[in-house]
């Protein structure tokens, strides 16, 4: 049997490995372009100054030196200046303002689904109900944003920049993340079927005869594949924010994402990317966190014959 920690260990290791891991592939693909990084930035026939460009960005000396000089001023919180997005504004103050909007964006998309969940936890829901909610998740993102889209333009004209409108953005955006493409499908069927699964087991049946409600006495054991799947939820959506964010044009880190990709702007590029990695492995740490204290409690508890206390058939 595999020791209790190496699960928790697996991933807080690679919650450390992830933020360096993404820019190093992002570093490595930059060079795999065709042309040499500099000239793709700025072309010798369009623009003057390449090679300075090229020194002053690290760009002259290899993969390397650009990659461990990202990274070094990355740990200190600089993260340089855009080339193209915000053309001089760094890159750091873009982040400022666009990770409080992702998060904002992608906490607000969660509310339904841990409301789903546990419901879905309980049998409030009832499992009938799971079809409904698949027909209304194989809406793509894509569609459901371009029609919310449409609703604020049609509302606001002009003035769809407004703060109001904005907030509109936040809310129907927050929306079409939690019910599209199965988001909340997914997490109400996920949870029904551990929780389904974990009703089975003998202890909680004997709970049951004890008197003892089945939902504290299942929690402790399904934490861990809880934390898993809300984990994944909570990914799921970020992934979606590239979408939502482009489309109903709100100011996130999935819509700067996409603004570098598009301008081969890689300073912005390796900033945006790195975020989604530090949040991915934050939520690898809290997930090891809860597996770890869920396999110290059992190992603290006392060893206990579970038919000992079962009340003898009439």
């Amino acid at each position: 049997m595999a020791a209790w920690w190496i699960r928790p260990g697996v991933r807080l290791l690679a919650a450390m490995v992830l933020p360096f891991a993404v820019p190093a592939i992002i570093t490595l693909l930059i060079w795999a372009l065709p042309g040499d990084p500099a000239e793709i930035i700025c072309p010798p026939e369009t623009c003057g100054g390449t090679a300075e460009l090229a020194a002053r960005w690290n760009l002259d000396a290899g993969p390397w030196k650009f990659f461990s000089g990202w990274v070094n001023e990355a740990l200190t919180g600089e993260f340089g200046r855009s080339w193209r997005v915000e053309q001089g504004l760094p890159v750091r103050d873009l982040l400022d303002e666009s990770v409080p909007t992702t998060l904002k964006l992608v906490l607000f998309a969660m509310v339904p689904l841990l409301l789903g969940s546990a419901g879905a936890a309980t049998g409030v829901i009832p499992a009938r109900a799971d079809g409904v909610f698949a027909g209304v998740g194989l809406v793509p993102a894509v569609v459901f944003a371009l029609l919310c889209s449409a609703l604020v333009e049609l509302n606001y004209g002009s003035s769809s920049f407004s703060d109001e409108a904005n907030l509109l953005r936040l809310v129907l955006g927050a929306t079409v993340l939690g019910l599209s493409d199965g988001a909340f499908s997914s997490a109400v069927s996920g949870v029904r079927s551990l929780f389904s699964s974990e009703r089975n087991q003998r202890y909680v049946q004997i709970a049951v005869l004890r008197g003892e409600g089945p939902l504290s006495n299942m929690l402790p054991n399904v934490a861990p594949a809880l934390a898993g799947q809300v984990r994944a939820r909570f990914l799921h959506l970020l992934s979606g924010t590239v979408v939502v964010e482009v489309v109903l044009r709100i100011n996130g880190v999935g819509d700067l994402l996409w603004a570098g990709t598009l301008l081969q702007d890689f300073g912005v590029v390796l900033a945006a990317a790195t975020t989604f990695a530090c949040i991915s492995a934050a939520l690898l740490v809290l997930q090891a966190c809860i597996e770890l204290a869920v396999a110290l409690h059992v190992r603290r508890s006392p060893s206990v014959d579970a038919t000992a206390s079962v009340p003898a058939a009439a």
